[in-house]
């Protein structure tokens, strides 16, 4: 099952639960989809987009939220933090599972070796194949050095 049936599938049930912060967080993700779909539409694509999107989609908006509940506790609205930690639950049932630190490793490892990359010149390529492989599975924010690091 694709991600977007998952999503309209847990919507669905949330309405029947008549789970209400679950339903709006559901709400938002699908809004997001349908916004990136008419995006792609606007470019030609008339498919909408596919799953590595949704993924991406679904990381972004679970950053988003980690990042204002972290502000939200630094500014003492603990109420609002958690309210942002549902969100992220619920966000992340349907990103597949993230990778440990040793399997990042392996992973950059890997990406490096099949690419042939030897220089900093070659992050790019060694990053991309990464996202293309592992959307979803690891922090590209954190794996940018690791890169860096065994390339220079």
């Amino acid at each position: 099952m694709d991600l977007r049936t998952r999503v309209s599938t847990s919507l669905k049930q949330a309405m029947k639960d008549k789970a209400a912060d679950r339903l709006s967080t559901l709400r938002l993700i699908n809004a997001a989809i349908k916004d990136k779909d008419i995006a792609a539409r606007a470019e030609g694509n008339d498919d909408g987009v596919g799953d590595a999107e949704v993924l991406a989609i679904l990381g972004k908006m679970s950053k988003q939220r980690i990042e204002s509940a972290r502000a939200y506790e630094e500014g003492g609205r603990l109420d609002l933090a958690e309210r942002e930690h549902e969100e992220v639950k619920v966000i992340q049932e349907f990103l597949p599972q993230q990778l440990g630190d040793a399997e990042i490793e392996t992973a950059v490892g890997e990406a490096i070796d099949e690419i042939g990359a030897d220089s900093i010149r070659d992050m790019g390529k060694v990053m991309g194949a990464l996202k293309a492989k592992y959307t979803g599975q690891m922090d590209f924010g954190k794996v940018g050095p690791m890169v860096k690091a065994r390339l220079s």
